[in-house]
């Protein structure tokens, strides 16, 4: 295969991986607590026969950006967000402790308190279950508590408490289930009583709409060329072609 049609069709490849990163991206800018994605090129040389005088592009997510965004006032009780640095805990799909910045809590029907996508949110021992109850509230230190059904509104019984951490961000990365989990090999985090959370807010996404489209427009142009490019090299090499059969 021609070097140049490799290389321009590697590159149009590499764009649309690129792509997607930023849709995806642009898709979320109103997903509560989102974290967008970074995304990069990098040059890598073609090693063959010759010497390696060429280079193509490879598109890579080297990280996630853990920039806080906006808080955003609900008035619901269960709607919880951390304010300033810190995490809490959930339990995802596999079992294992993984983070969240925010959360539309509500509880099931079987009284386990969920985030607004199911994950369980841990406590002190585990997922936290609420009993039967007219009111919950959810302190700045995450102790939870509860009016239980039929008691006076002065009546309030601490439940549990949620497991706050604030780890070392180099050592978190999200997951293929949008969680953030601690990379392989590091230990789980202590709870930090110095975390607080705000009852009654959500933080929104942190992607810059208006970025995210710069950027998508910027590389739908760089796929234009690169398909121009594998034009041009089909071009020559039919060209060739006729060189060759009138010798």
């Amino acid at each position: 295969m021609d070097k140049m049609l490799f290389v321009a069709m590697s590159g149009a490849s590499q764009n649309q991986k690129a792509l997607a990163a930023h849709a995806n991206n642009l898709a979320n800018v109103s997903t509560t607590g989102f974290r967008r994605d970074f995304e990069q090129a990098r040059s890598m040389q073609v090693f063959g026969d010759t010497n390696p005088s060429r280079v193509y592009s490879m598109s890579e997510r080297p990280a996630t950006d853990f920039t806080p965004g906006a808080l955003q006032q609900t008035g619901r009780d269960l709607d919880v967000a951390i304010e300033g640095q810190g995490w809490m805990a959930v339990q995802d799909p596999n079992g294992q402790e993984a983070y969240v910045r925010t959360g539309s809590l509500q509880v099931d029907a079987l009284g386990m308190l969920r985030t607004a996508n199911g994950a369980p949110v841990l406590g002190n021992g585990g997922p936290i279950a609420i009993p039967p109850a007219s009111k919950i509230e959810i302190g700045q230190d995450g102790t939870i508590s509860i009016r239980a059904e039929g008691q006076s509104a002065a009546v309030l019984a601490q439940v549990d408490r949620i497991r706050l951490v604030n780890p070392d961000e180099k050592q978190m990365e999200k997951g293929p289930d949008g969680l953030i989990h601690m990379k392989a090999g590091s230990p789980a985090p202590a709870e930090d009583a110095n975390v607080r959370v705000i009852s009654g807010f959500t933080e929104s996404s942190n992607v810059n709409a208006a970025a995210e489209m710069t950027s998508m427009l910027a590389l739908s142009r760089q796929f234009e060329l690169q398909v121009k490019m594998m034009k041009t090299a089909e071009e020559g090499s039919a060209a060739m072609a006729k060189v060759l059969q009138f010798s």
